[in-house]
């Protein structure tokens, strides 16, 4: 505020006393040109006495080539120096000459200092008259003005600013600090809310001052990260819970099924083999756990050249003899930009999954897909099994999520496949969706971009 008001003071200062000396030197150059007429008309005064000079003009004189005062309006021992006004008068002098050579075409003006301590300055202005045709005597005008009421009105003025300055900064300073601790309250309630969120209590929320400026909008994102905040604890807690328990009953039948064996006088072969079916069930959700945890919080996959579609053939060539039929479909190169062992892993998962739930065929298919002005690599899986409820087509991607629980662990799935195909896709740039097959049962739809 100090700042804008010492600019703004001064423009206004400069603009002022600007404004002030230009009329001033405009009405005592007017004056000049009215008697400048006077002399080409020959109608000076004889005893060189001019009339007293209008709009508070000080003094008129004339003066001939040869400096000689030859009329004037007041006493010209009063004058000062006016040298810098004769023709060719040295720097100080401003010259507005006219292109003729008429009378009254050539003036010159500047602002003479004072001639003795505590005197007031002067505006002078010098307009050379050439007298009647013929005549070759010309003539100089001069006219003075004191710039007393100049210098007053500016000083008026500079005191006014001086002054009016500090009440009007207090003024600014303490309207800008109320206005600011007003507007800046609900922040302050934002920040003491949010240091009473804590580890178990990240159902409080900030509160919300409503409205569209940016203090309500932060609110609001400081809620929907709350929001997100609590969904991914909550998360966090159902996945360690799952997890527990999805590791504690094969350990349970590890643990009876070697105490039956161990308590036997021969060791009972099927009971080691149902322990050891157990031991290895353990060691992929330990895998998957531990494939989710590095895609959570891990690097970013490598990127290299990569064919969906020969990714896709491989895949089926390793399956040999499965108990429905494997059907490839690509005809030709998928190229995208990825993992190759992760993209192996989640198109891996997609078929287990229709291998589990198929009645007589699986198709796999690679092809690129250009829809919607976007480039996609896309592998689709396709069984004819009974299909994705659509209310559930979003929640098997979540982990231990079955919709059959007991098929599910019957034939060894551990819950974790298809959120770990989503989260490799998701790492990708893409995603994975469910939708329905045409002619029924589940279509898995895995996106990346091409490369």
């Amino acid at each position: 505020m100090a700042a804008v008001l010492a600019a703004g003071g001064l423009w206004l200062y400069a603009l002022l006393r600007a404004n002030l000396l230009d009329n001033t030197t405009g009405r005592t150059e007017l004056a000049a040109r009215k008697v400048a007429v006077q002399v080409d008309s020959r109608t000076l005064p004889p005893d060189g006495r001019l009339p007293a000079p209008e709009r508070g003009v000080d003094l008129v004189l004339v003066r001939d080539a040869r400096g000689r005062t030859v009329a004037t309006s007041g006493d010209p021992a009063d004058l000062p120096d006016l040298g810098r006004l004769s023709p060719g008068g040295g720097a100080g002098a401003r010259a507005d000459a006219g292109s003729g050579s008429g009378s009254g075409e050539d003036s010159r003006s500047a602002v003479l200092a004072p001639d003795r301590p505590g005197g007031e300055r002067r505006v002078a202005v010098a307009v050379e008259a050439a007298g009647p045709p013929g005549a070759h005597d010309p003539h100089t005008v001069y006219a003075v003005t004191v710039l007393a009421e100049v210098d007053d009105a500016a000083g008026a003025v500079a005191v006014g600013l001086l002054a009016g300055a500090p009440p009007l900064i207090a003024f600014a300073a303490a309207l800008a600090w109320r206005v600011t601790g007003f507007a800046l309250r609900p922040v302050t309630a934002i920040r003491n809310e949010l240091a009473a969120v804590t580890a178990s209590e990240l159902d409080r929320r900030v509160p919300d001052p409503g409205g569209a400026d940016e203090i309500a909008q932060l609110a609001r994102t400081v809620n929907d990260t709350l929001d997100r905040l609590e969904r991914a604890d909550a998360r966090q807690r159902q996945f360690t819970a799952d997890a527990s328990h999805e590791l504690r009953n094969p350990l349970a039948a590890v643990r009876s099924r070697l105490e039956v064996a161990l308590a036997m006088d021969r060791p009972d072969r099927e009971s080691v083999a149902a322990a050891l079916a157990d031991t290895e069930r353990l060691q992929r959700i330990a895998a998957d756990l531990l494939l989710l945890a590095r895609l959570d919080g891990g690097p970013g996959p490598r990127s290299e050249p990569v064919d969906l579609a020969l990714l896709a053939a491989e895949d089926v060539a390793r399956r040999g003899g499965p108990r429905v039929a494997l059907r490839l479909e690509a005809r030709t190169p998928v190229p995208a930009g990825g993992d190759p062992a992760r993209l192996e892993r989640a198109l891996a998962n997609l078929v287990d999954n229709a291998l589990r739930y198929a009645r007589a065929v699986v198709v796999v298919r690679a092809a690129a897909d250009t829809a919607g002005g976007g480039a996609w690599a896309v592998l689709e899986v396709t069984d004819d099994g009974p299909g994705i409820p659509e209310a559930d087509r979003d929640r098997v991607f979540e982990r231990f999520v079955r919709l059959d629980a007991g098929r599910g662990r019957a034939s060894g799935g551990t819950g974790l496949g298809l959120a770990i195909a989503r989260e490799i896709a998701r790492a990708h740039g893409g995603d994975v969706r469910a939708l329905p097959a045409p002619d029924g049962g589940a279509r898995l739809v895995l996106r990346i971009p091409c490369r």
